[in-house]
């Protein structure tokens, strides 16, 4: 969610802070409907939220919701509040709210997106590849392999792990290359011990979680994407290389993910992972371009000036 709120400050070209908000009790014990006075249940790691109040606050995440409905009405209107994903409360009221179309949510205030809104963009590869020189000398073709884990839709258990780490090895040995892998939190260290176990002896790299984070550069480096089922922002991520994406299927599913990968099936952008690596073409999602050039059209006229 962090990712995803950032991705579309990049993208408003704005100079911004990120707060990381941690709510206390009795807050904590309730849902954002029901918060009085969100502004003092909630603290920064450097304090309460406090004006000055921003031109522009985006959110993502229910427990941001209220907060910056709040800001924007300590600000008498003045702020822009604008809320990544569907906040469930005070839709009325956000300014703009950037939403992927497997959301049912829409009007007047939505940004419609594909998938979910990020970071990834080419100057920000170019640069994380330039960080991590030795990457590009792996043999090719290098296939990122990003790993997600149980989540409330679907279920990544051991069985499935040690099936899916047996056919990366078994891609390795029948097409040669090299497999770069970045396991989430949700895959767990267990999981990731697994990996490395069963691609011992490989052209393959399991990042141990330590030092400079390789996930960029992995996304720079690869020939090829293969991404777990469970996250939109992943593959979403993946999608905005133009590389060619295909997705690891994992027990479980929704409504929801259902339709985003069938939109991003149709849409020739990804295909499921059958053992081997597929070479197709399609044009870069650049969804969070389009919303971030939105909500700084909304911000310079709030303000009423055509510049920062």
């Amino acid at each position: 969610m962090a990712s995803q709120a950032l991705g579309l400050a990049d993208a408003t070209g704005f100079v911004y802070v990120e707060k990381r908000l941690a709510v206390r009790a009795p807050w904590s014990w309730l849902p954002p409907q029901a918060w009085l006075a969100p502004l003092a249940g909630v603290r920064a790691e450097d304090g309460p939220l406090a004006p000055p109040w921003p031109d522009l606050v985006i959110g993502c995440g229910r427990n941001t919701a209220a907060p910056a409905l709040a800001i924007r009405r300590a600000s008498d209107g003045r702020t822009i509040a604008a809320q990544v994903q569907d906040p469930h409360v005070g839709r009325r009221e956000f300014d703009l709210m950037v939403v992927p179309e497997h959301d049912r949510l829409r009007g007047p205030q939505v940004v419609m997106t594909r998938g979910a809104v990020h970071r990834v963009t080419p100057d920000r590869l170019a640069a994380e590849a330039l960080r991590f020189p030795t990457l590009s000398a792996l043999p090719r073709p290098i296939v990122a392999v990003l790993l997600g884990g149980t989540n409330g839709a679907y279920r990544l258990d051991r069985d499935r792990l040690i099936e899916i780490a047996a056919m990366i090895a078994t891609m390795l040995r029948r097409q040669g290359g090299s497999a770069v892998v970045t396991p989430s939190r949700r895959t767990g260290e267990a999981g990731a011990s697994l990996l490395r176990e069963t691609l011992a002896g490989l052209p393959a790299t399991v990042w141990d979680g330590s030092g400079a984070n390789p996930y960029y550069a992995y996304l720079a480096i690869a020939d090829a994407v293969l991404v777990t089922a469970d996250s939109v922002s992943m593959i979403s991520e993946a999608a905005a290389t133009g590389k060619p994406v295909h997705i690891i299927d994992l027990p479980g599913g929704n409504r929801k993910f259902a339709q985003f990968h069938e939109a991003m099936r149709a849409a020739g952008i990804t295909r499921p992972f059958a053992g081997a690596i597929e070479e197709w073409h399609y044009a870069p999602i650049d969804d969070t371009t389009r919303a971030g050039a939105r909500l700084r059209e909304m911000v310079l006229a709030r303000i009423g000036r055509g510049q920062q």
